[in-house]
């Protein structure tokens, strides 16, 4: 894809530069939603704004360690469910 440098240039054409997203996206040979995409998350998130390729915003970290914390706790509940079953069928 593009580096992270080539989508900041993009951007400060388009800011500081005051070249029109269409006329920056047909002069970098990019579709202009890309670029106003582009220019959205680097007003959102600042110098946080794409992070590249492994590289996570802290938000994002936070939500992976989430979904495999409860992943994890899934699969604990569903072990104490079936070893429930196992011991309330020994005893009946």
């Amino acid at each position: 894809m593009f580096s992270r440098e080539f989508k900041q240039e993009a951007v400060e054409l388009v800011t500081k530069r005051c070249v029109s997203a269409a006329q920056a996206s047909r002069d970098l040979g990019i579709h202009a939603t890309v670029l106003r995409r582009w220019v959205r998350a680097a007003s959102a998130d600042g110098p946080a704004a794409f992070p590249g390729n492994g590289k996570l915003t802290p938000e994002q970290e936070e939500l992976r360690n989430l979904r495999r914390e409860v992943s994890k706790l899934k699969a604990e509940r569903n072990i104490l469910k079936k070893a429930a079953a196992y011991v309330a069928k020994d005893q009946l």
